[in-house]
């Protein structure tokens, strides 16, 4: 199986989950590449996509990389935010990047807490209707960490394994 992890990130959030993700894959036929850098993903059985999420979406970038991926292709997507796991805007932005996904099969999803930009937070701070989330933000200092980062390579393990077994069931029939 040919695996592609493939990230966007601005902060390095992403980026640390996308390694820990890799490192846990346990293929020889396996590439770690920036969404820029990844080309030819028909040659992927297999494809980590990992995006930030900004203003409760997916960044533009990540919206055209999804729209090059070929019908057919097993996605496992995951995702960095400020919020709280499992929290209304880390929720509904999955929901956007779940949407962007047209004839692939998402085989799985997680989500991971990611520092956000201090200069994003004081932004936040001084606006009424953004201080809630502005405070959950400052939460999330200190993370991706170490629990964050297991948690990660842990999903790229069940990933694989249900990757292998979708592919097995698919011969078999």
């Amino acid at each position: 199986m040919n695996i592609l992890v493939a990230y966007y990130s601005e902060t390095g959030n992403t980026r640390k989950v996308a390694e820990a993700i890799f490192a846990a894959l346990r293929h020889t036929r396996k590439k770690l590449l920036a969404i820029d850098q990844a080309d030819d993903l028909d040659a992927y059985d297999l494809i980590f996509c990992g995006t930030p999420v900004q203003n409760h979406g997916v960044p533009p970038k990540m919206v055209r990389f999804f729209e090059k991926i070929p019908k057919g292709k097993k996605l496992a997507v995951f995702l960095t935010h400020g919020s709280l796991r499992g929290g209304e805007k880390a929720v509904s932005a999955l929901y956007h990047a779940l949407s962007l996904s047209k004839g692939q099969v998402v085989i799985g999803t997680f989500g991971c807490r990611g520092q956000v930009r201090p200069q994003m937070i004081d932004l936040w701070m001084d606006s009424p209707q953004h201080q809630a989330w502005a405070r959950e933000a400052q939460s999330a200092i200190g993370h991706p960490d170490t629990a964050d980062l297991e948690d990660a390579r842990e999903f790229a393990e069940t990933m694989l394994y249900a990757a292998e077994h979708i592919h097995d069931a698919a011969k078999k029939s």
